[in-house]
């Protein structure tokens, strides 16, 4: 039986393309092993959003090749880069050929190097799929996007907007929670517009969602502001349901509307904290998530402030922050006025230090919090376990745990990235309450 290892980078959507080459591999008769010494071929599912990331790659790919294993690329840059001469004679399995999979690694095995690449076609959505985490599903309720942000290479890969239908979208969730999965993530390359190309739109795929029977939580994915402003009453009425994470990813990238402007993002800041202040007034407690780029070309000294202010005053509770970097054959590349690296790497410090008390001060209200958690993921140590709460916040416990199991605890300690608490054992009438969440 041939052995086949996974390694991927990126966002949840690259994951759930992995479980479902995984799949399908195993469902062809291929062995799925996580340990790479003992593969016979290695599957890299790669990521294209960062400069650094694609470096990594490729210093990846060539250790893998001095280790002599045979190696299939796999995802955005398999895409993108197709003729990038480093990547000559390696099999490549595009964005929207991913369930060409078996194919592939049969003629890899074959030394017959194919190359699956068109971008015509939809991946079926109910495939058989591996997952990474056996309570969580991952569903991408669409491919590519609306956006042509100046600095993302990610459109030449994921190209325009290919929304799933609802009810394929709930078949794979209700399989999935018949099979015991805890948590659906939906996600996309921006989920705020998925549906605009079959007419229908995320609230009513929600609506859909949370009328399926079963103990589960959904986490949405990350959302741009632009397509917000479409969806954003109907959206928070659906955020109230119990079995929707109170968790809002949405990326300013900067707080100046002349360099959005300038990144092709269709919003401006003031619709950006109009849109924070509607969800906070709805459930105080959200956890809200954005990305910020510095130094993207002619930012001036006074609009990097302007970032830090708004920073400071939506105070989020967690950031993706990006130093810019110019990617290949996107317009942001051809600008002028570039910022010095040195700079740029001051400005995200100083952001990154904003930052990490903003985090403290917002985990702060969590202290002495009480409440279930759903166990979601194994600690680095022995005994220590990662639950979530309702707001998605990461909760650290000790103990004997398993993923999916639900208990009520007290958050005793906080610091900038995660909470720490104690189970609490509540009796009634000399018997413990099994806690759900719901």
């Amino acid at each position: 039986m041939v052995k086949v290892a996974f390694e991927t980078v990126g966002c949840s959507a690259n994951y759930a393309d992995s479980e479902q080459m995984a799949g399908l591999l195993q469902e062809a008769d291929f062995e799925i092993t996580e340990d790479i010494e003992q593969a016979d071929i290695v599957v890299i599912n790669t990521c294209t959003v960062k400069g650094p990331t694609e470096t990594k790659f490729f210093k990846r790919l060539a250790e893998l090749k001095d280790g002599y294993k045979q190696v299939v690329i796999a995802g955005c840059i398999a895409q993108s880069d197709k003729k990038d001469p480093r990547l000559k004679g390696y099999p490549l399995i595009g964005t929207k050929q991913i369930h060409k999979v078996v194919e592939v690694l049969e003629e890899a095995l074959n030394d017959n190097i194919v190359r699956e690449t068109a971008t015509n076609e939809l991946p079926p959505l109910n495939t058989p799929i591996v997952r990474k985490n056996p309570i969580v599903e991952i569903i991408p309720i669409s491919r590519g996007c609306l956006g042509y942000c100046s600095f993302c290479k990610t459109k030449s890969a994921r190209g325009n907007l290919v929304s799933y239908p609802v009810k394929d979208i709930v078949q794979r969730a209700e399989k999935a929670i018949g099979e015991g999965v805890k948590e659906i993530w939906l996600t996309s390359q921006d989920t705020g517009c998925y549906g605009f190309d079959i007419e229908t739109d995320l609230p009513a795929l929600l609506e859909e969602l949370v009328k399926l029977p079963g103990k589960f939580k959904i986490r949405i994915g990350m959302m741009n502001p632009d397509h917000m402003n479409k969806i954003q009453d109907r959206l928070i009425e659906v955020y109230k349901n119990r079995k929707i994470f109170k968790f809002l990813h949405l990326p300013v990238q900067t707080g100046d509307d002349e360099v959005l402007t300038n990144m092709k993002r269709h919003y401006t800041v003031k619709e950006y904290k109009n849109q924070i202040r509607a969800f906070k007034a709805a459930m105080p407690l959200i956890t809200i998530m954005t990305d910020v780029i510095v130094g993207f070309p002619g930012e001036t000294e006074e609009q990097y402030w302007n970032t830090l202010t708004l920073v400071r005053e939506t105070s989020p509770d967690a950031i993706n922050i990006s130093r810019f970097w110019p990617r290949p054959n996107t317009p942001a590349e051809q600008m002028e006025d570039r910022i010095q690296g040195d700079e740029i790497k001051r400005r995200s410090k100083v952001l990154t230090e904003i930052f990490h008390n903003i985090a403290l001060l917002q985990n702060e209200r969590w202290r002495d919090w009480q409440g279930p958690i759903i166990i979601d993921e194994k600690g680095k140590n022995p005994k220590e376990w990662i639950g979530r709460n309702e707001s998605y916040k990461q909760v650290i416990v000790h103990g004997d745990y398993k993923l999916g199991q639900v208990i009520k605890i007290k958050i005793n300690k906080v610091d900038r990235f995660a909470l720490l608490a104690k189970e609490i054992n509540v009796e009634k009438n000399n018997e413990k309450v099994i806690l759900r969440m719901t």
